[in-house]
């Protein structure tokens, strides 16, 4: 799936929704030839008329399918596509575990964008949505290198950061990070909306820092039903987490507890601040050249292993070695944390190299 080979930018979108509709028209844009379908024909025809597609249905020989539908029908959505063509599979559920535990195929690899919009179906389609955000890849221990670094590199030609996470592991972060938030802003909103009924001018007078907060709140509420029955273990050790910490910080206000209550603010203004950013001047990138072991997935360990490390991968490709058949992963971190990923690859066997740009 690269530039230099036009016959295989040929993809297929299996959802035309919100996501789907994003990525078909993100693939138009790259120059690619898509193919979509969506279980609402009126959909498809709608998709059609935009222009966010070129044709209905399946192509056989597409180099990529990508199944954007609601997380309850992933897995036979997948699973139709690894019959039905003979490219690679991915998908764009929010979760992993209940998916990836059904498919076992190296051709395919689970994913997740990390971008949304307020707004609903093709109306909300951006070709711009990927641009900036985190794209999350779910390797198993059968998901093919070949498999894992092509759909990697699709991703980034998105405008998207690769991050590699196991499937568990995914489940359990976006319970805190995406998940419980829904569900917070949800219910906040519910409070307000409730307590809107004694004081009239309450929501008239909601701004800033509520609008912020609860802005989620106003997203498509269908897709969160099948999303809180799959991951229900993780949302709920979440949830958990969170009435804990609201229970403890209750106990603070009520004791009046300045210096605890300023020591809690400050630390999570601290950390909120320290969120990381995406890194984009060369100055502040390193190169690091990575030889491919001959194992089943060692390019994914590159990646889960950068996550673990909290290190921003900014580029990846893998380029054929000249000392033999093996591939050699080139990736752009973040300068300063370059030798912290170099010493974690050695430790796990791998030989890098590392080379600050200039």
């Amino acid at each position: 799936m690269t530039d230099a080979d036009s016959s295989a930018r040929r993809a297929n979108v299996i959802g035309l929704g919100l996501i789907g509709g994003s990525v078909a028209l993100a693939l138009v844009e790259l120059g690619w030839t898509v193919c979509g379908d969506d279980a609402k024909p009126d959909r498809i025809d709608e998709a059609l008329r935009r222009g966010v597609i070129h044709r209905a249905g399946l192509d056989r020989e597409a180099a990529v399918t990508i199944v954007a539908t609601p997380v309850a029908a992933v897995a036979d959505q997948v699973r139709r596509a690894l019959a039905e063509t003979e490219g690679l599979v991915t998908d764009t559920g929010s979760v992993k575990g209940s998916i990836l535990g059904s498919i076992d195929d190296p051709r395919f690899v689970g994913g997740h964008p990390m971008a949304g919009s307020e707004l609903d179906g093709l109306d909300g389609a951006d070709p711009a949505m990927f641009a900036g955000s985190v794209w999350v890849l779910t390797p198993t221990a059968v998901t093919a290198d070949a498999t894992f670094s092509a759909v990697a590199s699709l991703v980034a030609q998105l405008g998207a950061d690769v991050v590699a996470l196991d499937p568990a592991r995914h489940d359990q972060v976006v319970a805190v990070i995406s998940h419980v938030p829904h569900l917070t802003a949800a219910t906040l909103m519910g409070l307000a909306a409730e307590r809107a009924e004694e004081h009239g001018a309450l929501l008239r007078l909601a701004a800033g820092g509520f609008r912020d907060m609860t802005r989620i709140a106003s997203g498509h509420p269908a897709i969160w039903l099948d999303i809180c029955a799959d991951n229900r273990s993780a949302i709920l050790s979440a949830l958990d987490g969170l009435i804990d910490g609201l229970t403890s910080m209750r106990r603070v206000v009520g004791e009046d507890d300045r210096a605890e209550l300023h020591r809690r603010l400050a630390g999570a203004r601290e950390a909120r601040t320290n969120l990381p950013a995406r890194v984009r001047r060369p100055s502040e990138l390193a190169e690091l050249r990575i030889p491919i072991p001959d194992r089943p997935g060692a390019a994914a360990e590159v990646f889960t292993l950068a996550a673990e490390l909290g290190v921003n991968i900014d580029s990846f490709e893998v380029v054929h070695s000249p000392e033999g058949n093996r591939g050699v992963a080139v990736v752009l971190v973040d300068a300063d944390l370059a030798e912290r990923f170099r010493g974690g690859l050695l430790a796990r066997g791998y030989r890098p190299s590392v080379q600050r740009l200039s």
